[in-house]
């Protein structure tokens, strides 16, 4: 990319400013190729950046005027001046290629980085998130819940002013946890508005802060973990779902080597999403889980189906992208790795595909579990296969044990045996 950096204000000639931009629309070219955008796209952001050019150079603007208030100015007052019945550009249409240039801009220190958000709620966040890494050593998915539930909490009560948490009742906090119910419709969801809430409150008692009155009005849904069968697949509807399998395409050979990784080895949708290249030892066959949800490494061997699987995804289906992860993204930009959702979505579609009525992705887990029993397995193997760090996590699939089960199991009252009765009733 070329780095030559201009003068950043430069309000001389007014015909200067015209290149002042253009002039870097080959640097934005290859700023959006390498991260697999389409020519398309980007000859498009390429036109939006000249239509934002020749407006800053009617403006009489210059570099260092550049910033997200700018653009936003130009695309309230100015996008409909430029648009073109041809081209049929729309303003949210613009907005986009725009993010892109400024994110080029910034690549290259042409312009200064983006401004730090310094309103009360967005540091006290920042603070709050430095103590959940620094000495809770919270995962970056656990805190960015309780940030994002925390911040909605607070921004509903300060609004952008001063906090002050002295001002707050137990009617505020109990008012909160209503609105947020029909959000988080599940005890277990609900659980993390409310554990995220007494951790903040508690941080914040670290601090001399007397909020003891706050925690006394959260309380925990009530969640019997053990009341129900963990719900998995009949032999029938796994035979349906691994019948599905078998695409081509390479969204198709991705979603197929998921639903295999979920199946065969009972990962969790992080851990899919996580999977490196690194990670897949072809020679030996096994496969590392890194940074697992019991914060160890694990090995495990990789079943003859599931390799074959991922490899095909491999070989056929995965675009080049710059990042490591065995499952990229076929949507720019593709050097950003995938997000968990991306996992639990191509399951649901392969579940569809399949004509199966579900839609966890956690349901596989489940589903390796039960099939596991049923070939006389052990709670304590199941244990350690789906890597849970205490026995309790693993109880519930005792319930599906019908083998054992029937062993242990009393009469039924008032009926007998007619062998072991001699005839009598």
């Amino acid at each position: 990319m070329n780095t030559d950096q201009p003068t950043l204000c430069n309000h001389g000639d007014p015909t200067g400013y015209v290149p002042l931009l253009i002039e870097y629309r080959e640097t934005l070219r290859e700023y959006l190729a390498c991260r697999g955008y389409s020519n398309s796209y980007i000859q498009r952001c390429g036109e939006v950046m000249a239509q934002f050019s020749r407006w800053m150079s009617e403006m009489r603007l210059s570099l260092c005027d550049v910033n997200e208030t700018l653009v936003e100015e130009f695309l309230h007052q100015r996008v409909p001046d430029y648009i073109e019945p041809v081209s049929g550009y729309r303003r949210n249409h613009s907005r986009s290629p725009l993010g892109h240039l400024l994110n080029m801009l910034r690549a290259i220190e042409l312009i200064p980085p983006k401004p730090i958000d310094m309103l009360p709620v967005a540091v006290e966040l920042r603070r709050f998130d430095d103590y959940l890494l620094q000495a809770r050593g919270f995962a970056r998915s656990t805190r960015e819940t309780s940030i994002r539930i925390v911040g909605r909490f607070l921004r509903d009560k300060f609004n952008d002013g001063a906090i002050n948490l002295s001002t707050l009742t137990p009617a505020h906090v109990r008012d909160f946890l209503v609105s947020q119910a029909n959000v988080y419709r599940t005890p277990v969801s609900f659980s993390l508005v409310v554990s995220s809430l007494r951790g903040y409150f508690r941080w914040r008692i670290m601090q001399k802060d007397d909020l003891y009155v706050l925690i006394g009005a959260l309380a925990n849904p009530a969640n019997w973990q053990q009341a129900s069968l963990p719900k998995s697949l009949s032999t029938d509807e796994i035979e349906q779902l691994l019948n599905s399998l078998g695409q081509t395409d390479p969204i198709g050979l991705r979603a197929d080597a998921m639903v295999r990784c979920a199946l065969d080895l009972g990962l969790r949708i992080g851990e899919i999403a996580r999977l490196s290249l690194d990670d897949i030892d072809w020679v030996s066959g096994t496969i590392t889980l890194r940074r697992t949800k019991g914060r160890r490494d694990d090995v495990m061997p990789l079943p003859v189906t599931t390799g074959n699987a991922i490899a095909a995804y491999l070989q056929n289906g995965r675009p080049k992208t710059l990042h490591r992860e065995v499952f990229a993204s076929h949507k720019t930009p593709r050097e950003r790795p995938i997000s968990r959702s991306v996992v639990s979505i191509a399951i649901r579609q392969v579940y569809v595909r399949a004509g199966l009525q579900y839609t966890s992705a956690h349901l596989l887990r489940h589903t390796m579990a039960n099939r596991l029993l049923a070939t006389g397995a052990s709670i304590k193997d199941i244990a350690d296969i789906l890597r849970h760090r205490s026995l309790n996590s693993t109880r519930i699939y005792a319930k599906l044990d019908s083998r054992n089960l029937a062993r242990v199991a009393l009469p039924w009252p008032g009926f007998f045996d007619m062998d072991t009765a001699g005839g009598q009733i």
